[in-house]
């Protein structure tokens, strides 16, 4: 089983390699390239249950459904780790304060980030399109740095948690320039 942009299951029996490719857990459309080593060749899969078979120098292509798939690889996918479980918190205008809300949320995501041992923990920073792009890049790297501060002191392990900052450039609400809009001050946390 392999993870990355799309999720894969990866199957050889009597000298045919297989791969298939499966729906990502949210619904997004994800695609995979499998290139062959022996001639460079590239197919693409593009459709949730897509299968490549292989086998000596003949690749085929075929449309699998969701109850074939279970019956091929159930015990595989039985052993997949649970989905990520993402969260929200916001912050006051132009700080990296947590609202009211969010503080008491956030007993709440680190209590369900306890509960999945060894995941890795994202805090991604963002901001509203009020000021200039490199104070609020700043601005957002703080507002990351905030929680992931507060969820090392939970206990967590430094080494499982990643925060960053995406500055004004990833808005939950379009608005234009200079647009104070309170669900773009946000740090996204995903716990997978």
């Amino acid at each position: 089983m392999l993870a990355g942009s799309a999720v894969l299951a990866v199957g050889c029996a009597s000298s045919t390699t297989r791969v298939t490719l499966l729906p990502q857990p949210d619904g997004r459309p994800s695609a995979v390239d499998v290139t062959l080593k022996q001639d460079n060749r590239t197919t693409e899969l593009s459709r949730p249950y897509d299968l490549l078979a292989v086998r000596a120098r003949s690749v085929k292509v075929k449309q699998l459904d969701a109850e074939s798939v279970q019956q091929q690889y159930g015990p595989l996918l039985s052993v997949q780790p649970p989905k990520p479980e993402q969260f929200i918190l916001y912050f006051e205008n132009g700080s990296a304060e947590l609202t009211t809300e969010s503080k008491a949320a956030l007993e709440q995501v680190l209590s369900r980030a306890t509960n999945r041992p060894g995941s890795e923990i994202l805090v991604i920073g963002h901001t509203d399109s009020i000021g200039k792009m490199e104070d609020n890049d700043v601005l957002s790297l703080d507002r990351a740095k905030v929680v992931h501060e507060m969820v090392l002191r939970r206990g967590f392990a430094a080494s499982r948690v990643y925060a960053s900052g995406r500055g004004e450039r990833e808005p939950l609400v379009a608005t234009d320039d200079e647009v104070a809009e309170p669900k773009n001050r946000r740090v996204e946390i995903l716990v997978r």
